[in-house]
């Protein structure tokens, strides 16, 4: 499964389509120069249950790492993810 990703320099987004339909998104905006504001993850219902979520949150800090950006997540589960996962992530959270 491909998670494909936009980024515009002022928003982006990681997201998960089947036949042509987004079934599961992360949304981001930058902040400033190297901080994104992770503010929305939703997985549909055909892939609940699956990681997903997961799944994007860690394409994003293959992103974040890449590009030298920190994360600051006002999405609720970005949050709790990132902080699930303090020590493998703690270079890429604000």
């Amino acid at each position: 499964m491909e998670i494909k990703h936009t980024d515009n320099g002022k928003n982006g987004k990681f997201f998960i389509e089947i036949d042509q339909k987004e079934e599961a998104e992360m949304t981001y905006k930058y902040i400033d120069d190297n901080t994104i504001d992770i503010n929305h993850t939703e997985v549909k219902e055909a892939l609940k249950g699956q990681g997903m979520g997961y799944k994007l949150i860690d394409e994003a800090v293959s992103f974040m790492r890449k590009n030298n950006l920190k994360a600051a997540p006002t999405c609720s589960y970005a949050k709790a993810i990132l902080e699930k996962k303090k020590d493998e992530y703690q270079d890429v959270i604000k």
